[in-house]
């Protein structure tokens, strides 16, 4: 079923990334839905499984990749990160535009599907402005802060590619990224917004609905279910 264009954003750790993303989340409230991702890693301070992760075993996660439930997955640091099909359906089954939030690793294996998401970088201004954010964190030991800062290094060059995102933001003025990423969201996601496409797609859903193979039984229908496919689009 198709439904509203996918946003990536990726970024190295310590770009603001999760920041402008929660702030995003909370301004359009109904407009976005988040993909939430799946990691091996333990919960930061203040993280909740469901809402910031799916946090969950290396074997469970490793079986649902094999069964091919994943979009897209990387290894980082010692722990597992990925994206699963059924996080991004679930966002668009409501009708709300899916950001997936990714590492450069995850890009690349998401350019490999047919997703043909929007792919939106946040940047640090500068490497040295990038290790004093994760610095000021202390969340990190010494040996993970420079995986981070190697991994941002490879990150920022690659952003600079002609082809790998769509749009590149440089964080160094939260407000102003913040200004910049609404801009860029609010033209790219116009068609989707207007209130023919809304219809097109809300339409689609009654359709797959009424002829769905396994809707209920006759009688029960009869009782239950709209009279009409008119009956029910008035519903949206």
């Amino acid at each position: 079923m198709s439904g509203p264009r996918p946003v990536v954003l990726s970024g190295p750790s310590g770009a603001g990334k999760s920041t402008l993303l929660k702030r995003l989340m909370k301004d359009h409230e109904g407009v976005f839905g988040f993909s939430v991702s799946h990691t091996t890693r333990n919960p930061r301070p203040g993280e909740e499984d469901g809402k910031d992760y799916h946090f969950t075993t290396r074997e469970a996660m490793q079986e649902g990749i094999d069964n091919g439930e994943f979009i897209e997955n990387a290894e980082f640091s010692g722990n597992m990160y990925g994206t699963s099909k059924a996080a991004v359906e679930d966002v668009r089954a409501k009708n709300l535009i899916c950001i997936l939030d990714v590492d450069i690793q995850g890009v690349k294996r998401i350019k490999e599907t047919d997703l043909d998401p929007i792919y939106i970088s946040i940047q640090p201004p500068s490497m040295e402005i990038l290790e004093k954010r994760l610095r000021d964190r202390q969340t990190e030991t010494e040996e993970s802060l420079q995986k981070r800062l190697e991994a941002a290094r490879i990150d920022m060059e690659l952003s600079k590619e002609p082809g790998v995102f769509d749009i590149v933001i440089i964080n160094d003025d939260l407000e102003k990224a913040y200004k910049e990423l609404k801009e860029i969201l609010n033209e790219v996601c116009k068609p989707w917004n207007s209130g023919f496409y809304r219809f097109v797609f809300n339409a689609q859903v009654a359709v797959f609905y009424y002829f769905s193979p396994h809707r209920k039984s006759r009688r029960s229908r009869r009782l239950n279910e709209p009279k009409s496919i008119t009956h029910l689009l008035c519903c949206f």
